[in-house]
């Protein structure tokens, strides 16, 4: 695997999405194959020896790490999206966001009971998003062990609400 500086692929975009957020912006690690790489093949090098039934993945970017995550693992991807976009019956989490109120929802058949799901996102900032997609998965019967993202940001206390959960980062920044 190559190493390579991931903080050379991270855009950083002040004022968004609104006036005092610095937006740490992971498409750019997305428009070059060696960096979406390295972040598929750290991943699946940390869990390759643990015990992951799935992996659930927060919407959007979320997805696209999980999804290749999963290929390489040969395990189910769980999406959670944002409220009314699944068709069928759903588990459903308000939560409050660093800058808003959101809600997501997971299909309740797509959550294995007893299961372990590693929980992904692209990007972990006060947790409230992860936080509120552990408790569905947990009531839908499953396990969280970890959780798991690109970015962390752990100036904005997010292993607070997470713990006592370990969280996994591929590159963390300590202030805006």
């Amino acid at each position: 695997m190559i190493e390579l500086n991931l903080d050379d692929y991270i855009r950083k975009v002040p004022d968004f999405p609104k006036k005092g957020i610095l937006f740490y912006d992971i498409t750019s690690i997305l428009a070059s194959p060696p960096a979406f790489r390295y972040c598929i093949e750290k991943m699946t090098e940390i869990y390759k020896d643990k015990k992951i039934d799935a992996v659930a993945a927060i919407e959007a970017r979320g997805f696209l790490f999980a999804a290749a995550f999963a290929f390489n693992m040969d395990i189910p991807v769980i999406p959670i999206r944002k409220k009314g976009k699944l068709p069928g019956v759903t588990l459903a989490r308000k939560y409050a966001l660093e800058y808003a109120m959101a809600e997501i929802e997971v299909h309740k058949a797509d959550v294995p009971r007893g299961k372990r799901i590693l929980l992904t996102d692209d990007l972990i900032a006060t947790g409230g998003t992860l936080n509120a997609a552990r408790s569905i998965l947990v009531e839908g019967g499953a396990e969280v062990p970890e959780f798991f993202g690109i970015v962390g940001l752990p100036f904005l206390n997010y292993k607070k609400i997470l713990d006592p959960t370990p969280v996994t980062t591929l590159i963390d920044y300590y202030s805006e």
